[in-house]
């Protein structure tokens, strides 16, 4: 049984999209639970009663539907809504997902989307297969694509922020990191299993989705291709204090701070502290990620304790690996990429340049290969006046390489 959770909040014009995607899924046996949400005390909040009577209109439309798989979660309503301290999209996840886990049977697959993601009719019966091919999969990050709205600043800040995470994830496949995964809340499927092996998906306002990846990751192997795409919505949003919406926001204003394109050699040091674990095993050894880590541990010899309980090279490198994660080698970009000053250009054409040079002269061999003129205006890319087109071309070249990546991850 597959069993789709869908947070929402002031979602009423978009959520009908969501829910008509899903009626015309094939071949898929499948719940669906929505949890339409809020603080409660947004009803004595004058500036947030459209929210809350965008959501009542949302409990409206999903009782009316009257499909015996729909099950709604009413944390909007005056009285049920959150209170101060529990709230938001990672409260929402978390009450989807738990409420499933209590109903579910291990080899369920609970699914998670957002209220205004487009899927193609195969989507949920392509997830089964992913997890029939690799039932020891922990999880699948779906892969995504953003289609354009039709706004010129709004697809600008899309495309800006898509390219930030493709090239961030190509990187790290690159570099063989255990955490090349790209966490979108909209595009994450897992047994249900995983989900009781980690204790579950922790609250958080924002970043749930990468946070919970993270512990995932951490407990087995995540899956990282489909053939079907998850397609979310395109749109600005500051429900949530970080992802894609927020981002599109700063972006349109032309604040990309929290999401620059970091210098490929920076994902080269991770590398090469990578490669040094092994060797720390055995005696204390300088990574170029040595001075951050002292920092950010507050220990002038972060992996000791590690050395020390480690029966084994082997176990040592994977307790490395657990303590050295994702949030960690993105704590380390930023700090390093905040030390000079290096345009977001120039970051992405010196990565062309030296792993795909092909892109230059129309000899990538990629379904997204640019033209002449294309390949021109590439060399004098800026991302705020070089045409959508050519943005759009160039995620779609570095979509091309994710795919090849993303296809050839296994266990």
């Amino acid at each position: 049984m597959i069993h789709v959770a869908i947070p929402s909040m002031n979602e009423f014009f978009h959520l009908p999209g969501t829910m008509e995607c899903l009626a015309m899924q094939q071949n898929a046996d499948f719940q669906i639970w929505v949890c339409v949400n809020q603080p409660d005390d947004w009803w004595d909040n004058t500036e947030k009663q459209d929210v809350c009577e965008n959501n009542k209109q949302s409990i409206s439309f999903l009782r009316e539907l009257k499909r015996n798989n729909l099950h709604i979660i009413d944390h909007s309503s005056r009285g049920l809504g959150w209170g101060k301290k529990a709230f938001g999209v990672g409260q929402a996840r978390k009450v989807l997902m738990d409420t499933i886990n209590r109903h579910a049977n291990d080899n369920d697959i609970i699914v998670s989307m957002d209220a205004d993601t487009a899927i193609g009719p195969d989507y949920l019966q392509s997830i089964s297969k992913v997890f029939s091919c690799h039932p020891n999969s922990v999880a699948l990050s779906n892969p995504y694509y953003h289609k354009l709205s039709g706004d010129d600043t709004l697809d600008r800040a899309m495309l800006r922020y898509e390219i930030y995470m493709r090239h961030y994830a190509i990187n790290m496949w690159r570099i063989n990191s255990p955490y090349s995964f790209t966490a979108l809340g909209s595009a994450i499927a897992l047994p249900v299993w995983a989900y009781r092996k980690v204790g579950g998906i922790t609250a958080k306002k924002s970043g749930e989705d990468f946070y919970f990846l993270q512990k995932l990751r951490k407990a087995g192997w995540i899956c990282n291709h489909n053939a079907e795409k998850v397609y979310p919505g395109t749109r600005y949003s500051d429900r949530v204090f970080f992802g894609t919406g927020p981002a599109l926001i700063k972006g349109s204003q032309g604040n990309w701070e929290s999401y620059p394109v970091y210098d490929h050699r920076l994902f080269d040091k991770v590398k090469k502290t990578y490669e040094a674990f092994h060797h720390l095993f055995y005696e204390e050894v300088e990574t170029p990620m040595s001075d951050f880590l002292r920092v950010q541990f507050r220990d002038e010899a972060p992996f000791h304790a590690l050395r020390k309980n480690a029966v084994s090279a082997l176990q040592f490198v994977n307790a490395c690996h657990q303590k050295v994660d994702g949030l960690r080698v993105l704590q380390y970009l930023k700090s390093e990429t905040a030390k000079v000053e290096r345009s977001d250009e120039y970051s992405l054409l010196s990565f062309f340049k030296r792993f795909h040079p092909g892109v230059f002269d129309n000899k990538t061999g990629n379904v997204a290969t640019l033209s002449t003129e294309d390949t021109e205006e590439l060399k004098q890319l800026t991302f705020t006046g070089s045409p959508i087109g050519l943005l759009d071309k160039i995620r779609n070249t570095l979509q091309g390489f994710e795919e090849e990546y993303q296809k050839n991850d296994l266990p």
